[in-house]
């Protein structure tokens, strides 16, 4: 990319050096205008003078006509050639016109660089680049999604303050599953985070990026940045998301469903809205109670819908209120959080699921971004998102287009146990 830059930026020098060196150096002088000027006169003089003395000699002008004429004739001329101008002592214009080219030379490469250096963004603009990029590898060839997430930190880490560039690589460590990495990022965001509310959302991406390292263990770490998020912002979505789902995972529903409303409340257009609602409805029905009834999310955009069934050889020994996972990851499969995600359970299949953004778990990842798509249906012992010996699954085995058209659902298949 420098290199590039530094190509054009020399092309322009030399069309700029262009625009002050042919003026200078192929200028005529207005000494040099007024002596051409002056010699086409004499010429003109010259030539009529030869005229007149032709038609005299003809006899077609008198003595007196011709006396006149040629008196006439002189003082015109008078008149038309200027008197020679005496010049003081100077460099003659063609060495005037080298000193001035020879300094352009210099000094506007020179001003060129130095000014760029001091008032230029080339940080940014490698910055933009690379994310620009990154942007381009949902394909998902992961290790130039690596060395792209590389470049991007090491450009951070040069010029730090641009926080749409930390998010950036929050997110794509998150997609390459290196949680230490991603949590560190959504740190350093906080640091350069606008206002309070920026900060917190960015503290809970860090305890969501340390709740995902440690599989859904509330470690310190984890706490500590829960914390943080919550002491800035007590209603920041991701911390009470992560304390909602640690929670139900402990089987203390009450908790889970007080953290979970509190999102729904706060956050009426979170785009995990209907992953909220089916969790809550699930800890009512996992308390014996009536669970409250919700709007169902409008679908929104472009998605996938997939038919889920479990295979024979499971129906009897799945439990009906066991938790149904369905999500959907960017074709390079297993790295990162899902690009969508609902939850059901196994009573409801079989079962047809519209993935959309509104089942996005973050505005950074939604399934509109994708071309395609695989999607995985996991039934949940613990009732954790995160897999667990024993849980069953099943994953589409080519990935799914994801377009505006509803169409045929895809059919996937629960088939397989979870050994580890």
């Amino acid at each position: 990319m420098t290199e590039t830059f530094w190509i054009a930026a020399t092309v322009l020098i030399i069309l700029a050096l262009a625009f002050v060196l042919y003026p200078v150096l192929f200028h005529s002088s207005a000494a040099r205008e007024r002596a051409d000027f002056r010699n086409q006169n004499l010429m003109a003089y010259r030539s009529r003078m030869k005229e007149l003395d032709a038609e005299y000699e003809a006899g077609i002008l008198g003595d007196d006509n011709y006396r006149q004429l040629k008196e006439e004739l002189a003082g015109a001329m008078l008149d038309d050639v200027p008197d020679e101008t005496v010049m003081g002592p100077a460099l003659s214009g063609r060495k005037s016109a080298i000193a001035v080219g020879l300094v352009a030379i210099l000094l506007v490469p020179v001003a060129t660089y130095f000014l760029y250096q001091e008032w230029g963004a080339m940080d940014d603009v490698e910055q933009l680049i690379t994310m620009q990029a990154m942007g381009q590898t949902d394909s998902a060839r992961q290790n130039q999604m690596a060395e792209l997430t590389d470049q991007l930190r090491e450009k951070l880490e040069a010029s730090p303050d641009n926080p749409d560039g930390w998010a950036m690589l929050g997110q794509s460590y998150m997609r390459l599953e290196r949680y230490q990495a991603a949590a560190s990022a959504f740190r350093r965001l906080s640091e350069y985070a606008p206002n309070e509310n920026a900060r917190a959302v960015a503290l809970g991406l860090a305890a969501q990026a340390q709740f995902f390292r440690s599989q859904g263990a509330m470690t310190a770490e984890v706490r500590a940045a829960i914390e943080a998020a919550r002491e800035l912002n007590p209603d920041e979505v991701n911390a009470l998301g992560l304390l909602g789902i640690y929670a139900f995972s402990q089987e203390n529903y009450r908790e889970a469903i007080k953290y979970w409303e509190r999102i729904v409340a706060v956050a009426p257009d979170h785009p995990q809205l209907a992953s909220i609602q089916g969790g809550i409805q699930e800890a009512y029905g996992r308390l014996g109670e009536t669970p409250p009834s919700f709007e169902t999310a409008e679908a929104e955009g472009p998605g996938v819908t997939v038919r889920v069934s479990l295979s024979e050889a499971f129906r009897d020994q799945v439990p009906a209120d066991t938790v149904l996972f369905v999500f959907a990851r960017g074709q390079g499969g297993a790295g990162g959080p899902p690009l969508a995600i609902t939850r059901l359970t196994a009573g409801a299949l079989p079962a047809e699921v519209r993935l959309d953004d509104s089942k996005s778990m973050s505005p950074e990842a939604k399934i509109s971004s994708a071309e395609a798509v695989m999607v995985t249906a996991r039934l949940s012992r613990s009732g954790n998102a995160i897999a667990q010996p024993g849980d069953w699954q099943g994953s589409l085995e080519v990935p799914a287009e994801v377009s505006d058209d509803a169409g045929e659902p895809v059919e996937l298949v629960i088939d397989q146990q979870l050994t580890q």
